[in-house]
């Protein structure tokens, strides 16, 4: 079963988020297994994260890389609202 999975940080700059992307790559897992849709919205320092995930255990595993890069780059996501996904509509 697919999973929604928010995170609205207190705080995230696009310059914030833009390392994030770039410190993913260089680590192997921009494009990680599991992950179906990677959505960033918001404007100034409120930007926030929507993902799509084929499972909790792909998403488990990629957080193992992830929380480090967040960590390092001053990122606190609080607790993520992680979801059954109901259904996906493609444009």
């Amino acid at each position: 079963m697919a999973l929604g999975i928010y995170f609205r940080p207190a705080s995230m700059s696009a310059a914030q988020y833009d390392d994030t992307i770039k410190r993913l790559d260089k680590a192997g897992a921009g494009k990680p297994k599991g992950r179906l849709y990677h959505i960033c919205f918001g404007a100034g320092d409120g930007l926030q994260v929507f993902d799509i995930w084929e499972s909790q255990a792909d998403f488990d595993k990629f957080g193992a890389t992830l929380m480090p890069i967040l960590q390092e780059s001053g990122i606190d996501i609080g607790e993520p609202m992680v979801e059954p996904v109901h259904n996906i509509i493609p444009g």
